[in-house]
């Protein structure tokens, strides 16, 4: 996170090829940079606001519709964002952005996330007691040791209701998967909910449509698509990532090919995929 973009676009600029390559993840777990970047190139994202003063962010506040989803910049598994219910809750959440900031990690979400799941037989016991472990340390976390509090923004989306899932999609040069995460108990979130449908029935061929679309427009050779559903059941993309863990698409019933092409069969090598891509892109060079 500290110098991996650097380094790969140094590389790229001396004519070596990458992988992640510098179109793929120079946005990587920056919310921010995606808003603009998706809304660049007219994407369908989820109407999203952003704001370098607290003056600018308390007047939003007078004239917006509440609820509003409060996300932090980086964060995965749904962690570092909330639900601002009424203005109360989004000016106390902006005055904590102009203020202290935000912890990088805050051990007492991170419990409470595990002992949920721990109920469900989703987590072991040693994961519940982890936070725990890391809040009697100066610096819980590596990462939070070399990140300093987030700070000096206030980043909101609209809340969209009634949705009780979202759609992951992942797209890999011109093939994409896909699969259907529950929302959490009495939650809005889904991401990092652990609770997954790979039904290919019950994926929406619109948000594998727009998915390609998409990467193509941002010459990506991997990347995740979340999307939601609005009011008129339109899909609205929430955020993207190059990076997605491999184990929790074992079990896709299958793939899309660019030209929507459904192929079944749940072993197929993604990762493989990635290699391939390069191969091929290099290929191309000579």
């Amino acid at each position: 996170m500290l110098f991996a973009k650097g380094l790969i676009l140094s590389l790229e600029t001396r004519g070596i090829k990458c992988f992640p390559d510098s179109h793929t993840c120079w946005h990587f777990d920056d919310k921010i940079a995606q808003k603009y970047l998706l809304e660049s190139i007219g994407a369908p994202l989820v109407p999203s606001y952003v704001f370098y003063s607290k003056r600018e962010a308390v007047t939003w506040t007078e004239n917006t519709v509440f609820p509003k989803v409060f996300k932090l910049k980086g964060g995965a598994g749904a962690s570092n964002v909330k639900l601002a219910r009424t203005k109360n809750e989004a000016i106390k959440l902006i005055n904590q952005c102009f203020g202290r900031g935000f912890k990088q990690y805050r051990w007492q979400e991170q419990f409470h996330e595990s002992f949920n799941k721990y109920k469900e037989g989703k987590a072991s016991l040693r994961e519940v007691l982890r936070p725990i472990r890391y809040a009697l340390k100066r610096y819980p976390t590596e990462f939070s040791h070399y990140h300093q509090n987030e700070i000096g923004y206030a980043y909101f989306q609209d809340f969209v209701p009634n949705n009780m899932f979202d759609i992951r999609v992942c797209v890999i040069g011109d093939k994409a998967f896909a699969l259907k995460r529950m929302t959490r108990k009495n939650d809005f979130r889904a991401s990092g909910s652990g609770s997954i449908v790979y039904d290919k029935q019950q994926i929406d061929e619109r948000c594998v449509q727009i998915a390609f679309e998409v990467n193509s427009k941002l010459c990506a050779q991997s990347l995740a698509f979340d999307f939601v559903f609005d009011e008129d059941h339109n899909p609205k993309i929430v955020e993207i990532s190059y990076g997605f863990a491999v184990k929790a698409y074992d079990s896709c019933e299958g793939y899309w090919t660019q030209d929507m092409q459904w192929h079944e069969g749940t072993h197929f090598d993604f990762c493989g995929w990635m290699v391939e891509e390069l191969l091929n892109e290099n290929e191309k060079v000579y």
